[in-house]
């Protein structure tokens, strides 16, 4: 279903007044909400840096500009853009080989890019998004959130697995005693608290490299304004273009499903190019939806406009240059128990129960795993969904060329036989329907009665053809009803013309 148009009022305003403007509840929940998430963007976008190659403060402003600015001009309420590890592996090999210039340069084209594409109508290709791979989609992600905290459980020292396993209990019992506020927030509080009082000695924010002091000021890539510079930066931005717009359509999809309502994704896609625009001008290295800090968002700390997202990008920066030292101080166990409690919450586990598997078709259970797999294999999302995609359309193609069926009726006085054609005719189904005619025992008249089905492709009138052609070779005539409207233009237009010679 594609997205209504927006005037250029409804982008700005929104439809409707935000609800935290008189509900001073929902006011704390998204405050709380975009504190949290905050916290927890800092150690993912200095490693998402790192990753591409640039200093720690060149992925914290990518995530300060992206979360307020989609905010602003995105389609889906509640969900965090930052930087992301996807758009960083993108771009890492143009930063390395020709400079910061360049990667800069990239983002912005990426932001063009995605801006066309949303105009262009690329969300509509959601519609062919299967929920199997939906829920491999899902699946994938969490065990990609619990991969990504491993390295911070692993060679470490021993006093963080205390203080991870004390961070889990806190979200998992905390909430029993109150909901105000956010479990994850008092966790991290808390056991920044301990760490700092008994002077317990383990890896904190600040190992993972050096805050911003300031604001990012705007200006233009350093590079050279030329046709060679276009050509070299490109390739990137388009596969940046991409890989952000999918992981962003795919994660907008699953907050819908989650907070049960919609939300436009042609207006999302463009947001994502304006954000990315943005984010270029200000020295970021770009970025797409960040899946885990949605999920801390919208599922844990129950989020739900788009105050959240905005705040969690302005706490950022504060948090950063303001509170610089006090965050630094934070363990890494602190956030790595909120990541590891998402990844937990966000995993489909109704998608893996015996029972659900037992009463699943196998075709739908391949392309959920063959998802997972490629997903976890390359830690590219969207890797996954192409791939599952391609399986899901495969097998459905099989499980449909089976469903053409061919009757046939001889009359009385043996002059005339009539095929009765039913089912969809397209490359994978009529392949076999040359084989389906008795040439050389009907009579003279051959009626093909097409009332029932319909031509989708040139390979369904090549066949038509082909089963004509054999029987004037033995001297018979053939004639073709019942076609509908569509399936009759193409067999006009296509008959007789595909065959060499003809």
């Amino acid at each position: 279903m594609s997205s209504p148009a927006l005037s250029p009022a409804a982008w700005l305003r929104g439809s409707r007044r935000p609800s935290w403007l008189s509900n001073p509840k929902v006011l704390r929940t998204e405050v709380l909400a975009g504190l949290v998430v905050a916290l927890a963007l800092i150690p993912e976008a200095i490693s998402f840096s790192i990753i591409a190659g640039v200093e720690p403060a060149i992925g914290l402003f990518a995530s300060f500009t992206m979360a307020v600015t989609i905010a602003i001009v995105g389609g889906r309420p509640a969900m965090i853009s930052a930087a992301t590890g996807a758009v960083a592996l993108v771009i890492a090999p143009l930063n390395r080989e020709h400079g910061f210039g360049y990667l800069v340069a990239a983002v912005v084209l990426a932001g063009v890019f995605q801006i066309v594409l949303g105009a262009l109508g690329v969300a509509r290709l959601m519609r062919f998004v299967p929920r199997s791979v939906m829920v491999g989609f899902v699946n994938s992600l969490a065990i990609l959130i619990f991969l990504a905290q491993v390295p911070e459980m692993t060679n470490v020292p021993w006093a963080v697995y205390p203080l991870l396993a004390a961070g889990l209990a806190l979200m998992v019992f905390f909430p029993k005693v109150t909901a105000v506020i956010p479990a994850p927030l008092v966790s991290i509080v808390i056991l920044t608290v301990i760490t700092l009082a008994a002077g317990i000695a383990v890896p904190t924010v600040g190992d993972k490299g050096d805050l911003p002091s300031a604001l990012p000021m705007p200006g233009l890539p350093d590079v050279p304004f030329t046709l060679d510079t276009l050509t070299t930066i490109a390739p990137y931005a388009l596969a940046m273009a991409l890989v952000g717009l999918m992981e962003s359509l795919m994660t907008a999809k699953l907050v819908d499903d989650i907070t049960d309502t919609h939300s436009s994704k042609t207006r999302e896609s463009i947001g994502q190019g304006i954000a990315n625009i943005v984010t270029g001008f200000f020295g970021g290295m770009g970025g797409c939806a960040m899946i885990g800090q949605t999920m801390i968002n919208v599922r844990v700390s129950g989020a739900r406009t788009r105050l959240s997202t905005f705040l969690a990008g302005a706490f950022l920066m504060v948090l950063c240059i303001v509170f610089g030292p006090v965050v630094s101080d934070i363990p890494m166990a602190a956030l790595v128990a909120v990541m590891v409690m998402v990844s937990f919450a966000t995993f489909d586990w109704h998608s893996i129960a015996p029972k659900t598997l037992r009463r699943m078709p196998a075709g739908e259970i391949t392309v959920m795993v063959v998802t997972v797999a490629c997903v976890v294999a390359t830690h590219n999302l969207a890797i996954g969904v192409v791939a599952g995609s391609i399986t899901a359309m495969a097998i459905f193609a099989k499980r449909v060329a089976h469903l053409a069926e061919v009757t046939a009726a001889i009359d009385p006085d043996r002059a005339t036989v009539v095929y009765r054609v039913t089912g969809e005719l397209f490359f994978a189904s009529s392949n076999d329907l040359v084989g389906r005619f008795n040439y050389a025992g009907d009579p003279d008249k051959v009626v093909i009665d097409l009332s029932a089905a319909h031509i989708w492709d040139a390979s369904s009138v090549a066949a038509l053809d082909a089963i004509e052609t054999k029987y004037a070779q033995r001297g018979k005539t053939v004639e073709i009803i019942g076609l509908n409207g569509p399936s009759a233009h193409i067999h006009r237009t296509l008959s007789g013309e595909l065959t060499a010679g003809t």
